[in-house]
């Protein structure tokens, strides 16, 4: 499970599916869902989502590229998706999560922690 949560935090923006995970992992399909969920409090797909997520919060602050950019560079294949994915996670929009919030004047690591979004939907 280790081995697919890694492949996950390194290669997020790529495409990433069950299957070539469960590779990763070694196990079943089905019982990788499983035991990523019973591990890890969350499926791979939200798992997944909550990365691409983060890392769009850190492009947001830190840069002035566009949504629709952040939102490719992140993994998602639509601005609409990217959107509604960003407010059932964060609690905001992408756009009003970059006016209120402001570029963090700590580390990376620090704001990662402080800023960690939760998740809001439990059935994903």
């Amino acid at each position: 499970m280790l081995r697919a949560r890694d492949a996950m935090d390194r290669a997020y923006a790529q495409p990433l599916d069950v299957p070539a995970l469960a590779r990763i992992a070694h196990v079943s399909q089905a019982h990788f869902t499983r035991t990523f969920r019973a591990t890890f409090g969350e499926t791979p797909h939200r798992y997944l989502q909550r990365r691409r997520v983060e890392r769009a919060m850190f492009l947001l602050r830190e840069t002035d590229r566009s949504v629709t950019d952040i939102c490719f560079e992140v993994g998602f294949g639509s601005p609409g998706t990217f959107s509604r994915t960003f407010r059932d996670i964060v609690g905001r929009s992408p756009r009003t999560y970059r006016k209120e919030t402001p570029a963090a004047g700590v580390p990376t690591c620090f704001a990662m922690a402080w800023m960690r979004p939760g998740s809001r939907l439990s059935g994903d």
